[in-house]
């Protein structure tokens, strides 16, 4: 499975969408500011999903509303934190 597709299923199961509406997802699909169920509890959780998920830890530092911008932006930082661990 892609890490795009990984991302997409954590995303899916955290904030609880429509499979088959979460399914169209692609890296232009915005995410915080454009999906209602997308808050402040919900990127804390997605954090810790993808900590859990793929083995890193993400910094208070680190955060930064531009990584939850778009799918994109997410895939390129889950990438970002892989080839640095």
């Amino acid at each position: 499975m892609s890490l795009q597709n990984q991302l997409v299923e954590i995303l899916t199961q955290v904030l609880q969408l429509n499979p088959k509406n979460s399914a169209q997802m692609n890296d232009e699909t915005p995410l915080l500011g454009a999906i209602p169920e997308f808050d402040s509890m919900a990127v804390v959780t997605i954090i810790t999903a993808l900590e859990d998920r793929f083995g890193f830890a993400v910094d208070d530092d680190e955060i930064d509303a531009s990584i939850f911008e778009t799918v994109g932006s997410l895939v390129t930082f889950v990438e970002g934190k892989l080839q640095a661990g």
